[in-house]
């Protein structure tokens, strides 16, 4: 432990030490010192024993320069006695305290400096020559790389700068209380920055009605959608993931940080799934994004059956499960539906701590329960599905069942006409087609085409050539895959007539397809092996609002390429409208 009575010894040792590494000035002193000696000048002849002594200084070790340096900083912040001068540390020992020890009073003539009562204390080089690194007596100031007192000239630029002051106590005007009671987070902030990057800061702080408060309560923001609002304010840097992007969402409309808000955003749009559909559909309308709305209600439309039967349905609010209930495009059987307003009912009630049967399961959907066209069900789904849930009072199941066999159709609460659905697309990619008793041949090989659209859409299936030599049942495996990944594949069968026409197969459900990406199609088809083929393929296409760009696949074995060969159709869910 460094002492006062070391204090002197120490502090003139540790600037020598810095002085004796850098090179111009040790040859400097050494050679005017021997250069003296030789001209026998004696005034100065007591000069070269004391340059003598201080190069004998420079033979301590790195290791002990260090431990000077240590002991030096422990000194420092005991007696709390540092100042920032000029962008370096200036040191005030207390004057009770002794500058040298007896018997070194060489070192003093060279260790000690009149500046004012204040002695400059510097890190000692790492290399002979170099400028001396900054120094290391700060005492800890802040986060984000501000312990080092010369902080900001390690920092060239303004959002470097900035960013050290994010989340940092050092010149910290604010504290934010974030999260839910029992659960929160100190989070200290700089009203400049926050009022230049939100018009609701600037008011709280700098506006008419701006209250003087150390610390704000904000119980209803997840601390780590807070965070990243701030890192957004400070360091222009935007960094979502699935777990906090509608937290931060909320937080980006509460505060009005509009770009934050549009890359949520984009975010939920591009990481939009049927999983994830109904979820953030209700989010949307609540935070009144009409875009992200639309293109929940697409895959929602497209893959109704996947979205209702998501983990995240059941969470949804009312508003928005009588949306979905009352959809008139929705691509699903209408037991789906009832199947999925049960689900969400047996959520509710244990939301609202309650037995979940099927008479509370009624009381919860109220409404819309009448929202769900169960007339418009096969009858042998009604009478061994909806009819046996007990969610129907026997007055209306009977009803139901009059509706279905009798001539005289009783009146019902239910909607009975079928919900319209979406009507599919196909994109044909070959102008004409041919056949030729000798070239086109089925014998397990895989016909395969690699496409991209520039709009999402859902493949619902493909379109395939059949028999050129009469009637033909055929079996097929058809696969879509992304990047070598199948994305969906299904066994199935088709029926030639022998015609020129094409015979639409299906994926059990629709698949997402993204813009500006390949995906590849292919079809490995069994049955007559001499079939019709596709000629004068065109590299693009367009339907609708939806361009297909073409190229060949290494997959395909049979022949099949984009000027000619199979699979002649995609069939497809896209927009039907152009968008605003």
């Amino acid at each position: 432990m460094l002492t006062e009575n070391h204090f002197g010894l120490k502090v003139g040792k540790t600037a020598l030490t810095w002085i004796l590494g850098q090179t111009n000035v040790w040859y400097m002193l050494y050679h005017f010192a021997h250069k003296a000696k030789e001209n026998n000048f004696t005034q100065i002849q007591a000069e070269v024993s004391i340059i003598d002594d201080l190069l004998n200084l420079g033979g301590d070790t790195e290791q002990q320069h260090q431990t000077d340096l240590d002991e030096l900083s422990a000194y420092f912040c005991a007696n709390r006695a540092e100042t920032l001068t000029n962008g370096s540390l200036s040191l005030s020992p207390p004057a009770s305290a002794p500058i040298l020890q007896p018997g070194h009073s060489h070192q003093q003539a060279l260790a000690q400096k009149d500046t004012g009562g204040l002695l400059q204390v510097m890190q000692p080089a790492s290399n002979p020559g170099s400028p001396p690194p900054s120094p290391p007596l700060a005492s800890p100031i802040g986060l984000g790389g501000t312990l080092d007192p010369n902080w900001q000239a390690l920092k060239p630029t303004v959002r470097e700068r900035n960013a050290a002051m994010f989340n940092n106590d050092l010149m910290a005007d604010i504290r934010f209380i974030v999260g839910p009671l029992g659960n929160t987070q100190v989070i200290p902030a700089h009203k400049y920055v926050l009022a230049t990057g939100s018009s609701v800061f600037y008011a709280m702080f700098y506006g008419g009605l701006a209250e003087c408060k150390d610390e704000i309560e904000v119980p209803d923001v997840e601390p780590s959608a807070f965070l990243i609002m701030l890192k957004y304010l400070y360091c222009d840097e935007i960094h979502l993931e699935a777990d906090t992007v509608l937290a931060t969402l909320y937080v980006a409309k509460k505060y009005i940080v509009p770009h934050l808000a549009r890359a949520c955003v984009n975010y939920l749009e591009t990481s939009l799934t049927a999983k994830n559909a109904c979820l953030l559909l209700s989010q949307s309308r609540l935070f009144e994004e009409p875009e992200l709305m639309q293109r929940c209600w697409e895959v929602i439309d497209a893959q109704a059956e996947m979205a209702l039967k998501s983990e995240g349905f059941v969470d949804i609010d009312m508003s928005t499960l009588e949306s979905v209930l009352g959809r008139e495009t929705l691509n699903c059987k209408e037991m789906n539906l009832l199947e999925a307003a049960l689900n969400w009912a047996g959520a509710e009630c244990g939301r609202r701590e309650i037995d979940a049967t099927p008479q509370n399961k009624r009381a919860v959907l109220g409404g819309a329960l009448y929202l769900i066209r169960i007339p418009t069900m096969a009858l042998e789904e009604f009478a061994n599905g909806a009819a046996q849930k007990g969610i129907l009072t026997q007055q209306e199941t009977i009803d139901i069942f009059f509706h279905f066999t009798a001539t005289n159709k009783p009146s019902l609460q239910y909607p009975i006409k079928p919900r319209a659905g979406l009507k599919s697309q196909v994109c044909h990619r070959f102008q004409s087609c041919a056949y030729r008793s000798n070239q086109w041949r089925y014998r397990g090989r895989c016909d395969s085409i690699q496409f991209s659209v520039d709009r999402r859409i859902f493949v619902v299936g493909f379109g395939l050539y059949g028999s050129s030599n009469g009637a033909a049942d055929y079996t097929v495996k058809i696969e879509l895959k992304r990047l070598g990944r199948v994305l969906a594949e299904n066994n199935t069968k088709f029926f030639s007539d022998g015609s020129s026409n094409t015979f639409h197969v299906y994926f059990d459900n629709p698949i997402q397809v993204e813009p500006e990406t390949f995906y590849t199609a292919s079809a490995i088809v069994d049955g007559g092996e001499l079939s019709y083929f596709g000629q004068e393929g065109m590299s693009e296409v367009t339907v609708g609002q939806v361009t297909f760009q073409f190229q060949c696949s290494s997959e395909s074995t049979n022949g099949t390429g984009v000027q000619g060969g199979q699979i002649p159709e995609l069939i497809f869910y896209g927009p039907a409208h152009e968008e605003h």
